[in-house]
């Protein structure tokens, strides 16, 4: 990203897009008052934070059980009524799907490749499907505090020990492979990424024409194996993702706050929900749609404007798509490709 002198006026920033994770899977109903559990719940949850100014939902899907969902038909089915109950909405699915464990002690993990291609087979077909890139630790519990999982199942330490333990399985033969699937079904990735390494994979397949289309970016600031919460490390990923790309901050629990306070006031755009973040002030639980509520609240005291339904569709580019490499290049504001031959440094344009 370049930053002008005027780059952070509000009027001269994109509307702040505001992604809501209200499904949690990691956690159970027991965890919290505001963990949707029937089919209705789910559907309204949707309704009720897109009411609120969310205007991206990441899709997570429970049985009546309250357990997370692994059934393609059941992702069939709330696809279908999210799309007839905020049509406006931008439907992004969880590409881990489910990665709670089943049983007291069992491991906690990201399913096989073969299921997780399956999402790039949903009929109706959601907006975007999130994915991992590079395989890397996931220790949810790394930067929690006692205070962060207090009355929750991680306060067992089976429970604990299976979430610090978590691996994302996502080596180049998974994600080459579902870029290809997606892109085939007119399904837009979210990327997802921990680290600037990641990101540097993220050029890499651009620049061989593995993925050409728009790029939104998550970045995953959750520590146990991807980056922490050091302002610093935010900055320099900021920096260095391309100036045509479109950046959300993605935080854990209380930090989240004024983790994204810092992105809308460098006009990046914002993730919140109870997925990543239980509380409000210390000890005081914060629904999703409350901190849907809080951050509108946040962006109209910086004069940042919230985009629309319709407006974060133009932002993320839903159903673009790029004819090559090099087009995805010069739409993104990425230095070109070398030319044989050519000695110094390529020039964005050039």
């Amino acid at each position: 990203m370049y930053f002008l002198d005027d780059s952070l006026l509000p009027e001269n920033q994109e509307k702040l897009v505001i992604q809501v994770a209200p499904y949690g899977p990691q956690w159970i109903p027991s965890d919290s008052n505001d963990i949707p559990v029937t089919f209705d719940e789910q559907v309204q949850k949707a309704v009720d934070c897109y009411n609120a100014g969310a205007t991206v939902l990441h899709l997570h899907v429970r049985e009546t059980d309250g357990k997370g969902s692994k059934k393609m038909s059941q992702f069939n089915k709330m696809i279908e009524s999210l799309q007839q109950a905020v049509p406006e909405m931008i439907i992004q699915v969880g590409g881990s799907i489910s990665f709670a464990p089943e049983d007291e002690g069992a491991a906690a993990s990201w399913l096989d490749y073969d299921t997780r291609h399956m999402l790039a087979e949903l009929n109706p077909k959601p907006d975007q499907v999130t994915i991992a890139i590079n395989s890397s630790q996931m220790n949810l519990c790394e930067i929690m505090s006692a205070d962060d999982i207090a009355g929750t199942i991680l306060e067992k330490p089976e429970y604990h020990q299976a979430y610090s333990e978590m691996v994302v399985d996502a080596k180049p033969s998974f994600f080459i492979e579902h870029l290809k699937r997606l892109q085939a079904n007119d399904i837009q990735p979210h990327f997802m990424l921990g680290n600037i390494h990641q990101l540097e994979t993220v050029d890499r397949l651009i620049r061989k024409g593995i993925y050409t289309g728009p790029l939104n970016l998550n970045y995953v600031a959750i520590a146990g194996g991807s980056a922490g919460i050091d302002p610093s490390d935010l900055i320099q990923f900021t920096k260095r993702c391309p100036a045509g790309s479109i950046l959300t901050y993605e935080c854990l629990m209380r930090s989240v706050l004024p983790m994204n306070t810092m992105a809308i006031a460098l006009g990046m755009h914002v993730r919140v929900g109870i997925e990543d973040n239980l509380w409000g002030r210390k000890s005081e639980r914060m629904s999703s749609v409350q901190q849907v509520e809080k951050t509108v609240r946040v962006a109209r005291e910086l004069y940042r404007d919230v985009a629309t339904a319709k407006e974060a569709r133009e932002i993320y580019k839903i159903g673009k798509k790029y004819k090559s490499a090099e087009e995805t290049i010069h739409q993104l504001g990425m230095a070109p490709n070398r030319k044989l031959g050519q000695r110094g440094f390529t020039v964005p344009g050039h």
